[in-house]
């Protein structure tokens, strides 16, 4: 795969959000919509969206999104309102998605995980005019009164206490869509709030459109590639990584409602699958299953990951498997400047380790409603990742650790990938997390949380890591366990909550 720049649309620098100035393609699409637009005039008729037994092509799709857009007209909705949406993975995603970028609406993303507090919090930061929900999450919204901004409440399913879907989709189409500014905020996704009140990462539509195209382009989609979305929409690598890169492409989208080993073997079979971005986790799952080699994935060639570091282990298995997958670590972007940065906010030499600092077209444009937050975030135009890597003299950015996972042993630093990553190559292990215990005479030790699939004593485990690794990265305490690793609904593993269980 080309990966040089010369396969790549050209590029120019351009100010952006004020201060900024940032490597941006010189020909692109406006807006969202603009982008969607250019889909239709590609592949007018090729299929765009499957969801079970609904297929869409993309001529339908601009139609079924133009109606709903008139809908939000009717409702009084105008430019920049906020649109919430609390739905699991169906086909009315993406379809009121299109339609708020029509209106040059602002997506707000919440997460069917959410409980009523944290619904109540992000509809309230974000001042949404509107929430569109399932029925089935009815019971897990705040009332009216807490939550006055809410003016229109419409649920996907049948539920007599609010509007129902019809209210929106059952309209003629609307007309010219709304203008708007590149600039503008298209969605707003919230983090998870691990070390305060979740903050509402702001992305605008030139943001999108920018990741959109790096996605399509570095790994040559086109609208023959079909995609299947087995992480939730409701997170950026299912909205940018999964939606929108296809868009780009004008290709397919294929909705998995809930990501089942088996039933996606049998999804991406079926439907001659050909990319997708998933957790690690997700690809180690479909590996366990005992009829993993029965399936034909011959038309699967490029896997993408992030979120957490991919094991060795895994990458090897999946290669003897499927020959012709590439496997793509999605980290920053094409034109993005990645650099390492030491603690007193400068630059450091070729190799070595510091936080992660991110420049570029891509990246947010800021936390909605929280300028504190936003100065705090970026420092000349570069966000701070909260990732500790290097950059070498290649440009090749190697990612070591999240900054708040690192466990400092007596002053040795631990990245807790490295130590995960030998224990996934044990053929009795399923997955692991590693997090520092408490000690008052070091400070912190090594501790593993270890899922297994077969039984297996811990000094046969600290045995395998001795024989891997320097003596201080070997686990010192674990506990072994044939229970899943509690994630969140991106996949990530929450660490946050094994440091609460073990009392750090």
């Amino acid at each position: 795969m080309d990966w040089s720049q010369h396969a790549l649309p050209s590029m120019r620098l351009e100010p952006r959000f004020g201060d900024r100035v940032v490597p941006a393609f010189v020909k692109r699409p406006g807006s969202v919509w603009a982008m969607i637009a250019e889909a239709v005039a590609q592949n007018a008729d090729g299929e765009a969206l499957i969801c079970g037994h609904v297929r869409l092509s993309w001529r339908q799709v601009v139609d079924r999104a133009a109606r709903i857009a008139e809908g939000f007209r009717k409702l009084g909705l105008k430019r920049s309102d906020r649109v919430a949406i609390l739905l699991g993975n169906r086909i009315e995603f993406p379809l009121l998605l299109f339609a708020a970028a029509h209106e040059g609406l602002v997506t707000v993303l919440l997460s069917t995980r959410q409980q009523k507090p944290e619904i109540a919090y992000v509809l309230t930061d974000c001042g949404a005019n509107i929430l569109i929900h399932e029925a089935g999450l009815a019971e897990r919204l705040p009332d009216a009164r807490d939550v006055p901004d809410v003016i229109h409440r419409v649920a996907v399913d049948d539920d007599p206490r609010v509007s129902r879907f019809a209210v929106l989709a059952d309209n003629a189409a609307a007309a010219a869509p709304v203008d708007v500014h590149e600039e503008d905020t298209a969605m707003i996704l919230y983090t998870s709030g691990t070390t305060g009140k979740p903050k509402g990462a702001m992305l605008a539509h030139c943001n999108i459109v920018h990741s959109s195209m790096v996605f399509a382009s570095c790994l040559q989609l086109t609208e023959a590639d079909r995609s299947i979305a087995a992480v939730p929409l409701g997170h950026v690598t299912g909205v940018v990584a999964n939606i929108t890169t296809m868009i780009r492409s004008s290709g397919a989208l294929i909705i998995m409602p809930e990501f089942k080993a088996a039933d996606y073997l049998k999804l991406a079979a079926r439907e001659r699958v050909t990319y997708t971005v998933m957790v690690p986790a997700m690809y180690n799952l479909c590996l366990l299953q005992p009829d993993f080699d029965s399936y034909d994935l011959s038309s699967w060639r490029i896997g993408g990951f992030g979120g957490a570091p991919m094991p060795v282990a895994t990458i090897e298995k999946l290669k003897a498997t499927i020959p012709g997958l590439k496997l793509m670590n999605c980290y920053g972007a094409t034109g993005a400047r990645i650099v390492a940065m030491g603690p007193d906010g400068r630059e450091l030499p070729h190799g070595e380790i510091g936080e992660l600092w991110i420049q570029g077209a891509s990246v947010i444009k800021g936390y909605w409603n929280n300028p504190k937050a936003t100065t705090e975030s970026f420092t000349g135009g570069f966000w701070h990742s909260g990732d500790l890597g290097s950059v070498d003299a290649d440009g090749f950015v190697r990612v070591f650790d999240r900054q708040k996972d690192m466990i400092n042993r007596g002053g040795l630093k631990i990245y807790s990938a490295e130590v995960e990553s030998v224990l996934a190559g044990h053929p009795a292990v399923i997955e692991s997390a590693i997090i520092a215990r408490a000690c008052p005479v070091l400070g912190e030790r090594v501790h593993a949380v270890v899922v297994t699939r077969t039984p297996v004593a811990g000094d046969v485990l600290r045995a395998w890591c001795a024989e891997r690794l320097s003596d201080y990265k070997v686990p010192e305490t674990m506990a072994i366990t044939a229970e899943p690793l509690p994630r969140n609904a991106n996949g990530k593993v929450l660490k946050r909550q094994l440091r609460e269980h073990l009392g750090t």
